[in-house]
Order: structure tokens, then sequence, then C-alpha cells
């Protein structure tokens, strides 16, 4: 089966795009935080230097592994359930359900390593201007030259290869089995990780207001929230259509209506495109406000800021950057793919009478709650984590920063999420209808 997964990857490779560039994209998030690690081993790196890169590596080393893991599940799950037919083919040809299992293993296996390797030279070009950075704020002598050893290398293919395995088993074991209304294994995955993301946010409590790793803690819970609410983002998403059906249909007519009925009858499908949106809403809040709310601290408190201060806040703004990045390109590159694949969905309505406009204005609709669902989602997920760092911080829990941050996150998600799915659309649209339905 390794074999016809190498063939398979030869003769269709813009099949396994999605996750190329999804493994592409992780890859250069890990090698680049990791390979931090390798320069600060090297020798004539000084103390205080040795320990902001290694905060640094450490912190957003463990957020970049995560946002990996989940972004490479989301999308290998969307491209999977797009190979329904092609799976029941191979079992009605005698393919085993383990056969099929190694050989879409193998596929992701060889993909992800393609785009650990390409994301090298990229990782190894962020790594310098990071450190470059790390240079003008002074918290690394100027003579600290950036490296990319082995720890950067290794956790970058590992982590990489390890993430995509591990996602397209259990995304091929979902598909093989008789499908059920709720997936026992993420259920109980987003339960796990909506207890340990309540630990995260609750162990702020247990913090000194002054503890340089008090920030931690609730950005890190307000993570794990999101991935837990994401879990169970295919019920709030089928509640609002329902809720929101009548006025989507005023809005947009027949378009709107076929947005609701694809959305209950897709809601399962599309957690993969909602899991890098509610990541991003909630982590790109969370961290953006509690770096406010302890910005403002220091301010309010009358003393100068330290280089420990300018360290953490350096280290945020480079993690909302890198999250923000990553996230958005992760749920472009979802949804584009999810859209892309409706070519022939597009070309039946279009042969049934929908016009192209009913067909864009359905895309535009599906959107618009697609995002409505992820602001419902993440919000939560970072109010939870910058409310109990603000009581913790100032003793108050009105963090004044909230609603334009809030806001300005929101904008992007919606912007994102919005042309993503619109200009794919019309670009599938370009092909004639009769060509798409028998592709």
């Amino acid at each position: 089966m390794f074999v016809l997964a190498l063939r398979s990857v030869r003769q269709r490779p813009g099949r396994l795009a999605a996750t190329l560039l999804a493994a592409f994209f992780g890859a250069t998030v890990v090698i680049m935080f990791n390979s931090l690690h390798d320069t600060a081993r090297q020798p004539g790196t000084d103390p205080a230097g040795t320990e902001s890169l290694t905060l640094t590596a450490g912190v957003v080393g463990g957020y970049g592994t995560l946002l990996v893991l989940l972004g490479i599940a989301s999308t290998l799950t969307v491209t999977v359930r797009q190979r329904a037919e092609e799976m029941a083919l191979l079992r009605r040809t005698g393919a085993t359900p383990g056969q099929i299992t190694r050989m879409v293993v193998g596929e992701a296996l060889l993909v992800a390593a393609a785009g650990a390797l390409l994301a090298i030279a990229p990782a190894l070009l962020a790594g310098r201007a990071l450190v470059a950075r790390f240079h003008e704020t002074g918290q690394v002598a100027a003579g600290v030259d950036h490296v990319l050893g082995p720890i950067g290398l290794g956790a970058g293919l590992g982590i990489t290869l390890l993430a995509a395995a591990g996602a397209a088993w259990l995304a091929v074991r979902r598909a093989l089995r008789a499908r059920s209304r709720r997936p026992v294994t993420r259920t109980i995955a987003g339960a796990l990780a909506l207890v340990a993301g309540a630990g995260g946010v609750g162990a702020t409590f247990a913090m000194e207001p002054t503890e340089p790793a008090l920030m931690a803690a609730p950005a890190f819970g307000s993570i794990l929230i999101a991935a837990g609410l994401a879990a169970f983002s295919a019920p709030l998403l089928r509640a609002l259509s329902t809720m929101s059906g009548g006025a989507l249909r005023l809005l947009l007519g027949a378009g709107g209506h076929l947005a609701v009925l694809n959305l209950r009858r897709r809601a399962d499908e599309l957690t993969g495109v909602l899991m890098p949106l509610i990541l991003f809403v909630g982590m790109a809040t969370a961290t953006l406000c509690i770096q406010a709310v302890e910005s403002d601290a220091i301010a309010a408190s009358g003393l100068t800021r330290s280089t420990e201060d300018k360290n953490l806040e350096t280290l945020n703004v480079v993690v909302v950057g890198i999250v923000a990045v990553f996230c958005c390109l992760l749920l472009i590159n979802s949804l584009a793919s999810a859209t892309a694949f409706r070519r022939r969905e597009f070309g039946q309505q279009r042969l049934a009478g929908a016009t192209r406009g009913q067909v864009l204005r359905m895309v535009g609709g599906e959107a618009l709650l697609l995002v409505l669902t992820g602001i419902l989602a993440g919000t939560p997920a970072a109010l939870a984590g910058v409310l109990a760092f603000t009581a913790v911080r100032t003793g108050t829990v009105r963090p004044a920063a909230t609603p334009g941050v809030w806001l300005g996150v929101v904008t992007v998600a919606a912007l994102a999420a919005g042309l993503a799915g619109l200009l794919t659309a019309i670009r599938t649209l370009r092909t004639p209808a009769t060509v798409a339905v028998a592709a």
C-alpha cells in the first residue's frame, strides 16, 4: 500500500495541496522557534540571552506544537472526508480497512516530509529575523548569531510527521466506520481539552500578581478551551443556522436558503474549517488583551519597564503574530480546499436553475454563519483567560482594551473567511456547469 500511496501522490499531487501547505506552515513555526534552543546552546551566549532565547523557545514552541497538531489534523480531516467515494471503491475491489489506512497514512507522511523539508529555508530566515529582534531590544547580545541545529530540525521533522501520521490514522478510522451522530473520540478529546483549559485558567489564581509566569497560564488555558469548544462546534453551527435561517433567507434570498440547508447537512464536515477559526479568535484576543492589561498595570504603578517586562512583551507580540498568521493561513487553506472540492455541486446547482450570483450568495451566507460560530465559540475561550489574568493582576474584572481588540480580531477573521470562500468560489464557477458535473 505504500507503493500505491507513492503513485497516488505522484499522479494527483493537487489533491494533497492543502495538507502540504498545512505541513509547510506548521513545520516553519516549529523549526523557527525550536532553533532558538540551538542558538542558546552555542558557546559565547550570555546567561541573560540564554534565558530569553530558552523562554521564547519553550513557551512559543509549546504553543506552536499544539497549533501544528490541531492544524494538520483539521486539514487532513477535510481531505479524507472528500475521498469517501474513493475509499468506498477500494473497499468494493477487495481492499481491507487496514490497507486503506496504511495507504492514506503513507500519503500523509510523504506530503508532510515534503512540507517539512520545504520549510527549512523560510524557518532559517524567520529565525534570523527573530534573533535580530532580540538584538534590537537588548535581550540578546549583538554577537550571538542565529543557529539552526539538531534540536530545531529534529523537532520540526518529528512533530510534523507525527502529527500527519496520527491525524491521517484518526481521519481514516472515522471515515471507514459507520457514521454516528456524534463521534465518541471527538467528544472525549473535546471534554479533556475543556477540563485541561479550565485547569490552566484556574492555576492563574494560585499565582502572585507580579509573577513572571502569570501570563502563560491563562493564555495556554484559552488555547485549550478554544480547542475543546471547536470539538463541539458542529451542534453550535446547526443551532445557529436554524435560528438565523429566516434572516439569512430574507437577506440573501435563494442563496441564503441553500446556505442554511448546506450547513445543516455538512456541519460535521466543517469542523476542520472551524478549528483554526475558533483558535484564531480565542488565542489572538486572549493574548493581545492580556498583554494590554499587563502594560496598563505597569504604567499605572509608575515603575520603569525592566528588561524582563520587555522580554515578556516581545514574547507575547511574537506569539500573537505567529498565531494570527498561522491560524489565518490554515483557515484560508481549509476553506479554499473545501470550497474548491464543491465544483461538481456548484455545477449541479447551476444546471438545476441556480444563477452564479445565487451560488456566490450561498457561499457568502455559509461564510457568515461560520464566522459567527467561530466568534461565539472563540470569545468565551478568550474571556476565560483574560478575566482570570485581570482579576489576579489588577484586582478587577473589567479590562478596558477588550472591546477594541476583540473587534479587530473578529474583523480579520471575517475578512479571511469571506475572501477565501468567495474568491475560491468565483474561480471554481469559471468552469462550465456541464464540465463540472461530468468531472
